[in-house]
């Protein structure tokens, strides 16, 4: 067996498909289903419970599973410890943040990192909570930038900073016309939502209870909720006229925003807020490195 069967097992596991795990692995699905058959031939057992359109770990699958994980995050300790052996601060840190965050906290972060350790190269990546938690558990990412909550064995989590919520409306819009906003009417307008898979979408489903009825009703006065791919996408549908969105403050803080169209206001008080987090495992040594993010965040 070797370490990239190993690899394709957790993709699989965490998947439950093998056309994703294929895509997560960057491999084609016919290497990752030979791969995983042999190692099942080697092991002597079947690992998976292999449905139409479902693939399930048997409880044995399960157990090897975890062990993999604990494998291949060993692995990548070994290399960690020889570069921490060299020099801390003198190899490449992989991050990852989430879609909602890395957008606004990378352009600053960089080039603090930069200055304050020269020698460190950032491999930089941007995905879900759930892709980004697979990569950091696997080792493929040394820490991830991810909103709380956020629960994972073996992972440390430090909060970094917190940031309310505004709302986006066209500069015409009655809602303009307001000072502060109640989350609780915004169910009776037309509402912009990233689509599934985005925890934001969650965060400001809980902070605006109506329009999580809007959504199982599909409309609410004739206001449909309409979803968009990135917060980037949110700003542009806005700007024309679409409808209204609820943003992070530092997406709404951008400097690409169009302000001419649109019009931010907070919510009224208590205004709902998020809080993010940096995330890493418990067993990375390079702690000088995660200082070195923390301290790079903090002067921004």
């Amino acid at each position: 067996m070797t370490l990239t069967e190993l690899r394709y097992l957790v993709a699989l596991a965490e998947t439950g498909h093998f056309r994703k795990a294929a895509e997560q692995c960057n491999v084609s699905q016919p290497t990752l289903s030979i791969a995983i058959k042999k190692l099942e031939a080697e092991l002597g057992i079947n690992l998976f419970e292999r449905a139409r359109h479902k693939v399930d770990a048997t409880p044995t699958g399960e157990r090897i599973v975890e062990q993999a994980r604990t494998i291949l995050q060993e692995t990548q300790n070994l290399y960690h410890l020889a570069e921490l052996g060299k020099d801390s601060t003198g190899s490449m840190l992989s991050i990852g943040a989430i879609y909602t965050v890395g957008p606004y906290l990378f352009p600053q972060l960089v080039s603090q990192v930069q200055a304050l350790a020269p020698k460190m190269p950032l491999f930089i990546e941007e995905s879900y909570t759930y892709d980004l938690r697979a990569k950091l558990v696997s080792g493929e990412l040394d820490a991830i930038f991810i909103a709380l909550p956020f629960k994972e064995t073996d992972v440390v989590t430090r909060t970094l900073y917190d940031e309310p919520l505004v709302v986006v409306v066209p500069r015409d819009h009655p809602l303009a016309k307001q000072s502060h906003i109640n989350p609780n009417i915004l169910a009776s307008h037309r509402v912009l939502l990233l689509s599934e898979g985005h925890c934001f979408r969650d965060q400001v489903l809980e902070a605006c209870p109506g329009l999580q009825q809007s959504l199982r009703e599909k409309s609410v006065t004739g206001n449909a909720i309409v979803e968009g791919s990135s917060l980037e996408t949110l700003k542009h549908m806005v700007a024309s006229g679409l409808g209204i969105t609820v943003l992070p403050q530092s997406a709404a803080r951008d400097s690409t925003f169009d302000r001419a169209h649109v019009a931010v206001r907070p919510f009224s008080n208590p205004a709902p807020r998020r809080n993010i987090a940096l995330a890493w495992r418990v067993s990375y040594p390079r702690t000088e490195a995660i200082d070195i993010l923390i301290n790079a965040l903090q002067a921004q």
